[in-house]
């Protein structure tokens, strides 16, 4: 990493989604495990409990979205939203050179939150990216 990337990094995960089948019962489960209520939210249809975190923080939110995301022991429920600041394509330019491959297309979110994307890793992972900007 070169020392202005370093400079701008601000912390190394974006955004966290954790699948659930049963929402309501996932959300009352981890309100209890946290002692901390989560924000009941629809993002383009899909219900979703934000965790609560302040602007610096890293957030994340249970998902119920069972056509898009199950859980699974085999590695592919949970998606982890890297941060690709300072813009979306500037890391996403950079996935293929480095032996990654892009996977689908860039979204737009609501509310000016930004966009994402995602790529596989050279391992096979899915990985999300997160940037407030996309150029």
């Amino acid at each position: 990493m070169t020392a202005t990337a370093a400079a701008t990094a601000t912390r190394a995960i974006s955004w966290f989604e954790i699948p659930a089948l049963d929402f309501h019962r996932a959300v009352r489960f981890y309100e209890a495990a946290l002692d901390a209520p989560l924000r009941r939210e629809v993002f383009g249809g899909v219900p979703m409990a934000v965790f609560a975190s302040d602007e610096e923080a890293t957030g994340g939110a249970i998902v119920h979205n069972p056509r898009d995301m199950r859980p699974s022991v085999t590695g592919d429920g949970v998606t982890i939203y890297l941060n690709a600041e300072p813009t979306l394509q500037t890391t996403l330019d950079r996935i293929e050179p480095a032996g990654g491959k892009l996977d689908g297309s860039i979204v737009e979110l609501p509310n000016d939150i930004g966009y994402i994307a995602f790529f596989i890793d050279t391992e096979g992972n899915r990985i999300g990216l997160h940037a407030r900007h996309l150029r």
